[in-house]
């Protein structure tokens, strides 16, 4: 191996020992799919992986996991570190918790984080977050008044103490849900991923005969940090602004102001002037809105070197305490991704005069639509299963937006077969949305139209959470708005967006996704792109 003068290694060597860090994250990642219980994991991808150095600092990430997830992890891995002192690790160790405000915003996600030793030394953490199908309280939904109505809060605890189970843990938490074998099987698939991952680090130090990841980790939190200071130097010094409105929750209609700041290498994202965080699960909380501040960042300015910490030490985030992006304990925050998936369109929106060439239209999944069936089956056993489905993505500067495509998130659909098989749900139709994507020189992503027949013995509840219902996702740069979103029951009434319902068996709902918006002058679409739109049905004469 080689060093430079300055006690790193050279780029070639760098690259490979990177690349090499990434593929243990996507190996604990894909031992989190295999051995998961829920489809939430195994067929929507609702997870993340993360290697850490022993400051908790994130070196790789699995590729395919949730953006935010992955940027979040270091942040609690060092609330972590706090409550539990390095010297006061072991091996087989593993601490969990589900707190909004200290992990990912919301209580259905349960970090876990495991210890890496390597020669009886504490060199790193391995860290996954999973989507639960269960915590409790009123599942996930986005009408409670306050955090404790949404489910059972775990502090950081030690779930594992040198790889003996606190029994007393799982037994209280697994006592406040309503399926207690799911749940434990997907924490167990976490712990699992985490010692996938520490085995394979010590793998790694032994065969580059490195001590620990202390040097490592710098050289590549430095390489990314050098990456993101050269992407952003590139944009023009200034404060460029934009506003943009959500649906809400009922007459309280959201607002979202951002100012992004270029000086230099460094920028700033503050959210000054942005609604008061209100008594409904749509706050968002700091973890979250910064994660999804930076991560649009990255992907515009630098979207091809690898994520780690040196990503965002450049990209400064602030939003005022009390505010709809930065509420205070115990706002309600079950349905938080209804508010921070819109950050990016604030951000693109506020950089579309200085950038047009690297920024999007707004998304129609942003924010995601989902629909959340809960009940007893033919069985008598209970049910919990989440519709994942996404509108259309915003159209780029070079393309159109893809159709049923999410973002920021990245969660999957999932199987329809595999929905079917755990829950009395009948997807009858799941098709694309003609006429839903903007128009313009470039056309928004098509969304979505999706039935689902209820066959279960006796009513089951329905949570929905929804938004573009009022507000569809705007165009840029000239490009028309896309369709909004649209929820109605087949006998015709239109439960509400944001609340949970009884609903009786033989009843069909049908969910309409939000289409992306359009970029560019509709008048500026390509003759022969018009025409295949309408000969493939993307588009009608009539619309």
């Amino acid at each position: 191996m080689t060093a430079d003068a300055d006690g790193g290694f050279d780029p070639i060597t760098l690259e490979i020992l990177w690349s090499r860090l990434i593929s243990i994250a996507d190996e604990a990642a894909a031992a989190l799919l295999r051995t998961a219980f829920s489809t939430i994991v195994r067929e929507s991808n609702d997870f993340a992986t993360v290697l850490m150095d022993a400051n908790g600092d994130s070196i790789s990430e699995n590729t395919g996991g949730i953006a935010s997830f992955s940027c979040i992890l270091p942040r609690t891995t060092k609330h972590f570190l706090q409550k539990f002192p390095a010297e006061a690790w072991r091996p087989g160790d593993c601490v969990i918790t589900n707190d909004p405000w200290l992990a990912t915003g919301h209580l259905p996600d349960i970090t876990a984080v495991t210890p890496i030793f390597h020669r009886g030394r504490l060199v790193g953490f391995a860290g996954s977050i999973a989507h639960s199908p269960d915590v409790g309280g009123a599942l996930w939904s986005a009408d409670c008044r306050e955090m404790f109505e949404e489910g059972i809060r775990i502090p950081p605890v030690r779930l594992l103490r040198e790889g003996v189970r606190n029994e007393q843990v799982m037994e209280m938490f697994l006592a406040n849900v309503r399926l207690p074998k799911q749940v434990t099987g997907d924490l167990e698939a976490q712990i699992t991923a985490n010692e996938v991952c520490a085995a394979r680090v010590t793998e790694f130090l032994e065969d580059a005969g490195l001590p620990d990841l202390a040097g490592l980790g710098r050289a590549l939190h430095g390489r990314a940090d050098r990456a993101m200071r050269q992407a952003i130097a590139a944009v023009p010094d200034g404060t460029y602004r934009a506003t943009i409105e959500a649906d809400g929750f009922d007459e309280a209609v959201t607002r979202i102001a951002c100012a992004v700041s270029v000086r230099g290498e460094e920028m700033l994202i503050d959210f000054d002037g942005t609604s008061r965080q209100i008594d409904r699960g749509i706050n968002c909380v700091w973890n979250y809105t910064h994660a999804y501040s930076v991560y649009p960042v990255k992907c515009a300015l630098d979207p091809f070197t690898p994520r780690n910490e040196g990503s965002y030490r450049a990209i400064q985030v602030v939003a005022p305490e009390g505010s709809i992006l930065n509420p205070r304990f115990p706002a309600p925050v079950s349905a938080r991704q209804l508010t921070g998936h819109l950050l990016a369109g604030a951000i693109y929106k506020a950089l579309e005069g200085v950038l047009p060439e690297k920024v999007i239209a707004e998304c129609g999944g942003a924010p995601t639509m989902r629909a959340l069936f809960s009940g007893v089956d033919r069985n008598g056993d209970r049910f919990s299963q989440i519709l994942f489905a996404s509108g259309g993505m915003g159209a780029a500067p070079h393309r159109d937006g893809l159709p049923t495509t999410a973002f920021p998130t990245n969660a999957g659909a999932g199987s329809i077969e595999a929905f079917e098989s755990v829950a009395p749900l009948i997807v009858w139709k799941k098709q694309l949305r003609p006429d839903s994507g903007g128009a313009g020189r470039f056309r928004g992503g098509l969304g979505q139209e999706a039935e689902i027949e209820v066959r279960s013995p006796a009513p089951l509840r329905l949570s929905l959470l929804s938004d573009r219902r009022d507000h569809p996702a705007q165009g840029i740069c000239g490009g028309a708005p896309g369709a909004p979103a649209e929820i109605v029951m087949s006998d015709g009434t239109r439960p509400h967006p944001k609340s949970r319902t009884m609903i009786t068996p033989g009843t069909r709902l049908v969910m309409r996704y939000a289409g992306g918006g359009g970029y560019g002058p509709p008048e500026e679409r390509d003759a022969a792109a018009l025409a295949a739109d309408l000969r493939d049905g993307y588009v009608t004469k009539a619309g």
